[in-house]
């Protein structure tokens, strides 16, 4: 295993407080600008300060770094190191005022994520996975759950109207295997499988920009996290990703999700 260097942590955790800085005079600011993006997903200029701050701050530090952010895309592509940035993770819920949101910071080593961060800038909740180190959330190490029992277990979902009608079939069936469900969560959803919360989040294709920092995270705190078939997340391109507190759990989740 390789173990993520410390001072690469520290520099991971100023990005979230740069990105933090940025957005936190922008939320729930109704004179607020919101447009469309190409594909009719919502950017704000909150989404696009915060990804310029963490970007300026890393061409400063490691010139030699890539970076690949939601808003600006790629720098450096074919560099070993690449830091790969959702300055907010959840746009959606960021401009309805829910603070479910979170910016997501991931560096990957010749396409592994080495560490990972999910930060909510108005909680000032902050979780940090590092290969080689146990998921921190708030300073203070934290652990996902270990039951195994699909029937007590709590699922979630960001955005239940992606899934294709085969999908959502198998979602449907998913929830009603287990104890509770949430349709929202966006990337604190991934970040309560942590901390002991929840025990499952299923979402359908969705860009690495949007699950490499998460990987690190629930890795770190004994957590699974690959796509519906249970192969290892491919942080070059789209993945339909499934998400568990543990083997066993993810497991029979993705035994209801076979076909979709």
């Amino acid at each position: 295993m390789t173990i993520c260097p410390a001072d690469l942590i520290r520099f991971a955790d100023h990005l979230a407080d740069l990105a933090g800085d940025a957005i936190r005079p922008h939320f729930r600011r109704r004179s607020m600008a919101v447009e469309s993006k190409a594909d009719a997903s919502p950017v704000t200029v909150a989404d696009r300060a915060a990804e310029t701050a963490m970007r300026t701050a890393i061409e400063a530090a490691y010139p030699e770094h890539g970076i690949f952010g939601e808003e600006f895309g790629h720098a450096r592509p074919e560099a070993p190191w690449q830091w790969i940035l959702d300055p907010i993770d959840g746009t959606k819920s960021f401009v309805t005022g829910l603070p479910i949101f979170g910016t997501l910071i991931a560096l990957t080593h010749n396409g592994r994520p080495l560490l990972g961060v999910i930060d909510q800038p108005i909680t000032r909740d902050r979780w940090i996975g590092a290969s080689g180190h146990a998921t921190r959330y708030n300073g203070a190490a934290t652990q996902a759950n270990t039951g195994s029992d699909l029937a007590q277990a709590a699922v979630l979902t960001t955005y239940v109207d992606g899934f294709s009608d085969s999908e959502a079939a198998a979602f449907t069936q998913l929830r009603k295997a287990c104890r509770l469900n949430r349709m929202s969560g966006d990337c604190i959803a991934y970040a309560l499988i942590a901390s002991g919360f929840a025990d499952i989040v299923l979402d359908g294709k969705v860009q690495p920009y949007d699950y490499a920092a998460l990987i690190p995270v629930i890795e770190g705190a004994g957590g699974i996290i690959t796509d519906w078939e249970g192969r290892p997340l491919d942080t070059r391109s789209p993945a339909r990703v499934l998400a568990a507190a543990n083997p066993a759990l993810h497991a029979a989740a993705k035994s209801l999700l076979a076909g979709a």
